[in-house]
């Protein structure tokens, strides 16, 4: 006698996972994405006794590896770990292989990224309120290096200039480190870029610390001050990762994904190793994920809106 299919689906989900999961990772390995995708993946597999093999599928701004899970089977066995471009694609791209908001479901905010506003010690400005007055008395003096048109950082600069009602030249470089690259050199003024890359150019003085992009000081560099409490208030230019599932997966099973990953996230030597990079565990549910995604996506479209910003 058959079983009947919702019978079926409960069964499934009491017994998952029962055989090893495939979490895509939308970025090259090496990288903060490839990393906390595999600490998630760790601390699922040491859970459920089931491997977790990550695999990465890098470019089109994560597009090509979301794709195979947008497509994959909605069973809990292929996952995706997803950057802030996943709120930016949308709005950025005029077509997608799939919908974000109808083909893939949020299963956890795993963390959001500090990054930090940097320039070169030969533009002569230490604060974020002499960068604003500085480029109010000499309008698009100052440039900005980025990722590449569309991508978050560049964002970060389009929504500041918005904010303080400031004009800077963009430019965008083929991924931020070369970006960051030609910040150090001397040969861009100033650049949003996650604390990790930064630091070790503050320390040794080749770059100036403006400020963090959070909306509270970072654990990371605590004697930094955020660009919002530098006059601009509500400033936000940090970023975050996730983790999404294919549009049908059991809500039972997401749930299950996403207790464990906050178990994963919070345990203390993880949260110290990632709190040390300027990296702030978070471990949402996954409505709380989705309730983020869907404000993200609302504030990256208005910048594009804004912005013109068009993909390279």
């Amino acid at each position: 006698m058959p079983i009947a299919p919702g019978l079926a689906a409960a069964q499934g989900a009491q017994t998952f996972p029962n055989r090893p999961i495939r979490l895509v990772v939308a970025s090259a390995a090496g990288g903060i994405l490839d990393t906390v995708g595999r600490i998630v993946a760790t601390g699922i597999a040491a859970s459920t006794g089931q491997n977790v093999v990550v695999e990465n599928r890098a470019g089109a701004g994560g597009i090509l590896g979301t794709e195979v899970v947008a497509k994959a089977a909605p069973d809990g066995y292929t996952l995706a770990k997803v950057a802030t471009s996943h709120a930016i694609n949308p709005a950025l791209y005029p077509k997608m292989p799939y919908d974000t908001v109808k083909d893939l479901i949020p299963v956890s905010h795993t963390v959001n990224l500090t990054n930090m506003l940097v320039a070169h010690p030969s533009v002569g400005i230490a604060t974020v309120q002499e960068l604003i007055a500085r480029a109010k008395a000499r309008p698009r003096s100052l440039t900005f290096g980025s990722a590449g048109n569309g991508q978050s950082n560049h964002l970060s600069g389009e929504i500041f200039k918005l904010m303080t009602g400031i004009d800077m030249i963009h430019v965008p470089y083929k991924g931020s480190a070369p970006a960051l690259v030609d910040v150090v050199a001397g040969n861009t003024s100033l650049m949003f870029v996650d604390i990790l890359s930064a630091l070790p150019h503050v320390r040794a003085g080749r770059l100036k610390a403006l400020g963090v992009t959070g909306l509270r000081r970072s654990a990371a560099v605590p004697d930094i001050p955020t660009i919002a409490e530098q006059g601009v208030p509500q400033f936000n230019g940090s970023t975050w990762l996730g983790l999404v599932a294919p549009a049908g997966t059991p809500a039972d099973i997401v749930a299950r994904l996403s207790a464990e990953t906050a178990k994963a996230l919070s345990a203390p030597e993880t949260r110290e190793r990632l709190l040390a990079q300027g990296v702030e565990p978070v471990g949402s549910t996954p409505a709380q994920f989705a309730a983020h995604l869907d404000a993200e996506m609302q504030r990256y479209a208005a910048a594009i809106k804004a912005s013109g910003a068009k993909v390279d």
